[in-house]
């Protein structure tokens, strides 16, 4: 079966000084069982950007999948923000607020990317 490409963006209110990578590591996590697995991705390769402002971090993620496990991979995105909470390697605990998710589009600037991921 052919893998698709997907958009998911997400804004987050992160707690002050932690890490906006934190939320994607725990998607990671979510989809990949773990931060630190060889490739590829089991499920779904991805990949996460965002963007802080102040406290507000606005998330980006770029997903290939099978059609059919599409929900799946986006109920797991959504489940491992709305923990709101990831303890890293280092045993520091970040800790956010979800406070808006949805599907996305895959914009012009990010084809190539999204073709990447499908291929891997």
């Amino acid at each position: 079966m052919a893998r698709t490409a997907f958009a998911h963006d997400a804004v987050i209110a992160m707690q002050t000084g932690g890490s906006p990578n934190a939320p994607g590591a725990a998607i990671t996590v979510a989809l990949c069982g773990g931060w630190d697995h060889p490739p590829p991705c089991p499920l779904a390769p991805h990949y996460v950007s965002n963007v802080r402002t102040g406290e507000t971090v606005t998330l980006r993620v770029l997903f290939a999948t099978e059609a059919e496990n599409e929900a799946r991979v986006r109920a797991l995105i959504g489940g491992a923000l709305e923990t709101g909470r990831l303890t890293g390697p280092d045993g520091e605990v970040a800790t956010w607020q979800l406070r808006s998710a949805s599907p996305g589009e895959i914009r012009a600037d990010e084809r190539e990317h999204a073709a990447h991921l499908v291929a891997h």
